[in-house]
C-alpha cells in the first residue's frame, strides 16, 4: 500500500499530517454551531386575520379560501392548513425543508398583499409572521410582583420585556400568557342609556368628536414661531366621565359617567396563567422555524439577567420551564458516553494483546480520527448536536477497528520474530486492502440515507456523514500513523508479560476450539446453511411482531396535559376544571418529582377567536438525577386519576422527540370532504369505531358541531320602515354584546385604548339582546331590538378546518402504553378503509405521516445499501461472486438486532432503523477479512479448503477484538439513563446485538458460503497474475514488428 509503505520510510511525515487533522479539527470544533438535532423544521409561514362580527363560515368562504386560492401557487409549498373560527380565520403555510424561511415569508407576504384587495373591507389587515400558529413556546418565564396589579405588571411585561425578548436572534414571538394589557374601560348601562334618550352611537361619536389633539397652526413673530395645538383633555376615567355625550329628555347635558362605569382595566382577560395555581403574567419565547433552540435559550437567559438588573425593586423575572435543559442534558450524556466507550475499547484492547504499549496506539490514533471528523462537517454546514455525538460514539467502535486490524497483524509478525519496522512495513501491507475494502463498504452503506429526502433524509444525513468521515480517517490514520507507531513503540519482549502470556493461552484454544468446530462444519455444510436459514426465517418473524413507532417514548423532562371542556363553556369554567387537577397535581410538587404545574388557558395566546374551552397543563419534573421515576412512570401514576377528573376532558401526554405532533398525539387522522355535513358524519364513524378499541384513549376530534350559538334575523322591512339602518343594528350590537376599540388616552408617556362594552349583567341571556335600544334617523326615537330581531338559539361549529384548500375534520387518539403507534395506524387506517366511502380523503399528520413516510423510505434506504456495498465489493474483489458471500452476513446481524429488541422489548422506531443500516456495512466487515485472507493464501499455493481453513482462523483475533470494540462502544449506549436515553438505547442496543450476533455465526456461516460457491473463484490481482504470466510467455517483439501484417 502506498500510504503505509511512504508513511513507514518517512515517520516524520504521518506524524505531521496527523498533527495538521488535530490543529484543524479543533478548529471546525470551536466554529460548528450547538443543537438539539439537525435542522429538522420545515419553514412555516401564518397568516392571521380578524373579522369582527363575522361567523365562521363566512370567515371561511369570505377570508379562508381567498387567502388559499392566492398563495396556492407560491413554490415549494408542502401543505396548507387553514382554521376558520367567529371573527377570525388563519391559514399556516408549511414548506419544504431546505425553502429559506425569509424568502418564504416574503413570497407570502406579496401574495397577500394581493389578496386583500379581495376581502372584506371590515376585515383588519392580514398579519403574516415567521412561525406556526400554534407553535410551542420553547421558554416560559414568570414575571411577578409583589406589590403592582396584574394590569400593572402585565402593561410592564408588554413595554419593557416583550420588546428586548423579541429583538434576540432566532425569537419569532413573544406571548404574554394571563395578559391584562392597561385600557379605559367604559361599561355601558343600557337601562341608564335608555332612561336618558342615549344610544351607543351617541356615545361612539361623541368620544372620537371631542378626544383629539390636532395641529391649530402657527404664530410667528419677528423673534420666535409657536405651534399651536389642541391639547388633550381626556386623560383619566374622572375626566372621560365627565365627557358630554349629548342631551336627555328635558334638554339637560349628559355626561359619560352617568350612563357608564369608566376606570382603568383590562383590554380583556380571555387569558390565564398560572404558577402552582398561583395567579401571574407568562412570557412565552416562540423560536423562528430553523432556530437552535439551544441558542435562543441561551441568548434569552443572558438578556434575563441583563433584564433582572433593571426590574423594579417590587419584581422579579424566573424562568419557569426551558426546553433546552433537556437538549443540555442529552448532548452531555452523550459526550459521557463517547468517553467511556472510548476507555472501554482500549481495556478491550489490553486484554487482548496483554500490552499498554499496543493499547497506547488506538488510545493516540482513536482521538485524532474523532477530531479529524469535524474538519468535514464545518464547511458542509453541519452542527454539534445529539446525532452527530451520537454517530461519534457509535464510530470509537468503529475507527478502532481499522488500527486493531493492522496493530494485530503487526503484533503476530513480531512474534514471528520479524524486527518491528520490517512487521510495521510487512503487516500493514498485507492487510491493507482488507481495510480499504471495509472502510469503503461501511461508506457505501452510509450513502443511500443521506440520499434520502425529507425529514429522515435531514435529520439522519448528518448522523451518516459523521459516521463515514469518522471511518475515512480513521483508515487514513491506521495507514499512516499506526504503523509508524507500531515500528517505534511495540517491542518483541513485551509479549513477555503475565498478561501477554494469560492473554495469548487464553486465544490459541479459543483458536484451537474454533479450528475443529470450522472444521466440523465444513464437513456437514447443510446442517450450517439450515441454521443460516432458520435464523433468517426468525428474523422475519421477529419483524412481523416488534412494536413500531416513530420515536420512543423520551423523558424530556416534561409532561403535558391537554385540557378541553365541553363546546360553549366559557373560560371561567375550563379554568375551574384545569385548577381541579393542578390541586390534584400540586402534592407532586414536594417531594414526587415535580417540579412546577404551568397553566396556560385558552390553547393558544388567548388572541380573539381562541376557544375558550381549551387550555394546556405543563409538569416541569425534577432533574433526572433528582428523582426516582422517569416521566413514563410518573405519566402511568398521573394519567387514569387525572382522566378521572369530571367536568373536562385530560389528555396526558409525554410530547415527542423532534417536536413532531403537537402535545404528542399518536393518532392524528385527517379527513377531507366536499361539505361539513358528510364529514361530520364521517368523523362520527370513525370515533365510534375507534371508541371500541380498548387500547385506544382519549378519542377527539377538532370539528364540534355542539357549540352554543344565537342567530339574529333582523326584519330588513321594518326597520327601514322605522328608519333604523342596518349599520347602526350591527355598531350597537357589536358594543353591547362584545367591545369596541373607539379612541385613545395618554399615561405616562404612553398610548392606551379607550374600549366601549356593555356591563356584564346585560350580557348573560339571549332576552337581553332584545332590550337593546337604536335611535330612529326619521323620528330620532328610541326603538327595541325586540321589535327589529328575532332570536334563535342553534348549535353550530366552534371551529371549520380545511386540509390543503379542501374542507377536512382532524380525529385524534392517543395509544394505550403497550399499543405501539405502528399498530394503532394500521388498525385506525383499516377502519377508515372499511367504513369511509372512496370520497372521503384520508391523509395522516404528525407523528403517525412521520411513522409512514419513514417505514417506507428506511426500506428503500436498506436495499440501496446492500446494492452499493454489493456493487463496492464486486469492484474490490474483482468478483461478483465474493460479494455475496460477504452480504450472507447481514441477514445474520439484522436478525440479531432484531432478536434484541423483541427480548428488551424495545420498539423498531427510527432510531433502531438507521442501527439496522449500519449493520449493513459492520457485519459485512467480518466475512471480508476472511475472504481476503483466504484469496491472499490461495493465490500463495496453498488448497482451496486449507486456506479457507487457515485464513478464518488466521483472523479469529481480529474478528473477536473488532467485535468486542464495536459492542463494548455501544454498551454506554444499552445502558444509557437520563436526559435521552431511550433513543441511545434503542441504536446502541442493535447494534450491541446484531454485531455480536453476526460475529459468531459469521465464523461458521461465510466459510460454509465460501466452500460452496468460491472454489472456482480468484483474488483480484489473478488477471493481473495471468497477463504477466502470458508477458514473460510470449516477449514483445522489437518496436514496429506489431505493424508487420502476418505470414
Amino acid at each position: 500500500m502506498f500510504l503505509s509503505d511512504f508513511s513507514i520510510r518517512r515517520p516524520v511525515v504521518a506524524i505531521v499530517a496527523s498533527l495538521l487533522l488535530i490543529v484543524f479539527g479543533i478548529f471546525s470544533i470551536v466554529q460548528l454551531p450547538i443543537r438539539e438535532t439537525p435542522d429538522i423544521e420545515r419553514p412555516v409561514v401564518s397568516v392571521r386575520v380578524l373579522y369582527p362580527g363575522a361567523a365562521a363560515d363566512i370567515v371561511e368562504t369570505k377570508v379562508v379560501q381567498v387567502i388559499e386560492d392566492q398563495i396556492s401557487g407560491i413554490e415549494g409549498i408542502k401543505d396548507i392548513n387553514a382554521n376558520a373560527r367567529d371573527a377570525m380565520g388563519w391559514v399556516t403555510i408549511e414548506f419544504e425543508l431546505g425553502r429559506d424561511i425569509d424568502d418564504a415569508a416574503n413570497d407570502v407576504r406579496e401574495q397577500v398583499s394581493r389578496a386583500q384587495r379581495s376581502l372584506p373591507t371590515d376585515a383588519d389587515p392580514p398579519i403574516v409572521q415567521k412561525a406556526d400558529q400554534d407553535a410551542e413556546p420553547v421558554m416560559w418565564g414568570n414575571l411577578s410582583s409583589t406589590t403592582r396589579s396584574a394590569i400593572e405588571v402585565s402593561d410592564y411585561a408588554d413595554r419593557f420585556v416583550r420588546d428586548r425578548l423579541s429583538s434576540i436572534e432566532g425569537v419569532a414571538t413573544v406571548m404574554i400568557g394571563g395578559e391584562r394589557k392597561r385600557a379605559l374601560r367604559v361599561w355601558l348601562d343600557r337601562r341608564a342609556m335608555a332612561a336618558r334618550g342615549i344610544t351607543v352611537t351617541d356615545i361612539e361619536n361623541a368620544l372620537r368628536r371631542e378626544n383629539v389633539e390636532l395641529g391649530a397652526g402657527v404664530l410667528e413673530s419677528a423673534e420666535r414661531d409657536f405651534t399651536l395645538r389642541t391639547a388633550r383633555n381626556y386623560q383619566t376615567p374622572e375626566d372621560f366621565a365627565a365627557l358630554v355625550i349629548g342631551r336627555g329628555p328635558n334638554n339637560y347635558l349628559v355626561r359619560l359617567g352617568e350612563v357608564a362605569e369608566v376606570e382603568i382595566g383590562a383590554e380583556n382577560d380571555n387569558s390565564i396563567f398560572r404558577s402552582n395555581g398561583a395567579p401571574g403574567i407568562g412570557i412565552g419565547i416562540i423560536k423562528r422555524p430553523g432556530a437552535s433552540t439551544l441558542s435562543v435559550a441561551r441568548a434569552v437567559r443572558k438578556e434575563i439577567e441583563l433584564l433582572q438588573a433593571s426590574l423594579p425593586d417590587d419584581m422579579s423575572f424566573r424562568i419557569s420551564n426551558d426546553s433546552s435543559v433537556y437538549i443540555e442534558a442529552a448532548l452531555r450524556e452523550v459526550g459521557i458516553a463517547m468517553g467511556v466507550a472510548g476507555i472501554l475499547v482500549l481495556v478491550v484492547i489490553y486484554l487482548f494483546l496483554g500490552t499498554l504499549r499496543a493499547a497506547l496506539i488506538p488510545a493516540v490514533t482513536v482521538p485524532i480520527s474523532i477530531t479529524a471528523t469535524f474538519i468535514l462537517l464545518w464547511p458542509l454546514g453541519f452542527s454539534i448536536n445529539i446525532l452527530t455525538l451520537l454517530a461519534l460514539v457509535l464510530a470509537i467502535g468503529l475507527v478502532v477497528d481499522d488500527a486493531i486490524i493492522v496493530l494485530e497483524n503487526i503484533h503476530r509478525r513480531m512474534k514471528r520474530g520479524e524486527p518491528p519496522l520490517l512487521a510495521a512495513f510487512r503487516g500493514t501491507r498485507q492487510v491493507g486492502v482488507a481495510v480499504v475494502a471495509t472502510t469503503l463498504v461501511l461508506i457505501a452503506a452510509f450513502v443511500p440515507i443521506t440520499l434520502q429526502q425529507g425529514t429522515v433524509g435531514r435529520l439522519f444525513s448528518e448522523f451518516a456523514i459523521t459516521m463515514a468521515a469518522a471511518v475515512a480517517f480513521s483508515m487514513f490514520v491506521a495507514l499512516t500513523l499506526t504503523p509508524v507507531m507500531c515500528s517505534k513503540v511495540l517491542k518483541n519482549e513485551l509479549d513477555d508479560t503475565f498478561m501477554a502470556r494469560g492473554s495469548m493461552r487464553a486465544f490459541e484454544w479459543m483458536q484451537g476450539f474454533y479450528r475443529k468446530t470450522l472444521t466440523a462444519g465444513l464437513e456437514r455444510p447443510s446442517a450450517v446453511l439450515a441454521l443460516f436459514f432458520a435464523i433468517v426465517a426468525a428474523g422475519v418473524w421477529m419483524y412481523t411482531i416488534i412494536p413500531q413507532e416513530f420515536t420512543p417514548r423520551e423523558d424530556r423532562g416534561s409532561i403535558n396535559i391537554m385540557v378541553r371542556a365541553p363546546e360553549g363553556s366559557s373560560l371561567e369554567y375550563t379554568d375551574r376544571q384545569a385548577a381541579a387537577a393542578t390541586k390534584f397535581l400540586l402534592p407532586y410538587v414536594e417531594g414526587g418529582g415535580v417540579n412546577q404545574v404551568l397553566q396556560m388557558m385558552p390553547m393558544g395566546e388567548g388572541a380573539a377567536g381562541s376557544a375558550t374551552n381549551s387550555g394546556n397543563l405543563i409538569l416541569r419534573l425534577e432533574p433526572w438525577s433528582e428523582r426516582d421515576k422517569s416521566a413514563q412512570e410518573l405519566l402511568s401514576e398521573i394519567a387514569p386519576r387525572v382522566m378521572a377528573i369530571p367536568g373536562a376532558q385530560f389528555v396526558p401526554n409525554l410530547g415527542s422527540a423532534f417536536g413532531m405532533g403537537r402535545w404528542g398525539s399518536g393518532i392524528n387522522l385527517s379527513i377531507g370532504g366536499p361539505t361539513y355535513e358528510e364529514l361530520r358524519q364521517w368523523r362520527d364513524i370513525m370515533m365510534d369505531e375507534m371508541r371500541k378499541n380498548p387500547r385506544l384513549s382519549a378519542v377527539r376530534s377538532n370539528f364540534n358541531e355542539n357549540k352554543a350559538q344565537i342567530r339574529l334575523r333582523i326584519d330588513r322591512i321594518r326597520a327601514a320602515d322605522l328608519g333604523v339602518s342596518i349599520g347602526s343594528i350591527a355598531q350597537t350590537l357589536a358594543v353591547m354584546m362584545g367591545s369596541r376599540k373607539v379612541t385613545t388616552f395618554v399615561e405616562g408617556g404612553q398610548e392606551y385604548n379607550v374600549i366601549l362594552q356593555g356591563q356584564l349583567a346585560d350580557r348573560r341571556t339571549p332576552t337581553d339582546v332584545a332590550n337593546i335600544y337604536v335611535r330612529s334617523d326619521t323620528t330620532r326615537e328610541l326603538i327595541p331590538l325586540s321589535s327589529l330581531v328575532k332570536i334563535e338559539e342553534f348549535a353550530g361549529p366552534d371551529m371549520l378546518g380545511r386540509v390543503d384548500r379542501m374542507r377536512a375534520v382532524s380525529v385524534f387518539a392517543n395509544p394505550a402504553p403497550d399499543y405501539s403507534l405502528g399498530d394503532a395506524v394500521r388498525d385506525v387506517a383499516a377502519i377508515a378503509k372499511e367504513k369511509l366511502p372512496p370520497t372521503a380523503r384520508i391523509s395522516w399528520k404528525g407523528e403517525a405521516e412521520e411513522l409512514q413516510e419513514t417505514g417506507y423510505l428506511m426500506i428503500l434506504a436498506f436495499g440501496l445499501s446492500m446494492v452499493v456495498v454489493f456493487l463496492v465489493l464486486a469492484a474490490q474483489f474483482e468478483s461478483f461472486v465474493h460479494p455475496f458471500i460477504i452480504l450472507m452476513t447481514v441477514p445474520l446481524g439484522v436478525a440479531g438486532a432484531l432478536a434484541g429488541l423483541w427480548a428488551d422489548g424495545t420498539s423498531f422506531n427510527l432510531y433502531s432503523q438507521v442501527g439496522i443500516i449500519v449493520l449493513v456495512g459492520l457485519a459485512a466487515k467480518n466475512g471480508i477479512l476472511i475472504v481476503e485472507f483466504a484469496n491472499q493464501l490461495r493465490d500463495a499455493g496453498m488448497p482451496f479448503k486449507e486456506a479457507l481453513i487457515e485464513g478464518a482462523t488466521i483472523r479469529l483475533r481480529p474478528i473477536i477484538m473488532t467485535m468486542l470494540a464495536t459492542v463494548t462502544g455501544a454498551l454506554p449506549l444499552v445502558l444509557a439513563t437520563g436526559a435521552g436515553a431511550e433513543g441511545r438505547h434503542a441504536i446502541g442496543l442493535v447494534i450491541m446485538t446484531g454485531v455480536s450476533f453476526a460475529s459468531f455465526v459469521t465464523l461458521l456461516v461465510v466459510p460454509v458460503f465460501y466452500l460452496l460457491l468460491a472454489k472456482n473463484t480468484g483474488s483480484p490481482g489473478r488477471v493481473s497474475a495471468k497477463l504477466a504470466e502470458y508477458e514473460r510467455a510470449f516477449p514483445s517483439r522489437r518496436f514496429g514488428d506489431d505493424t508487420q501484417p502476418a505470414e
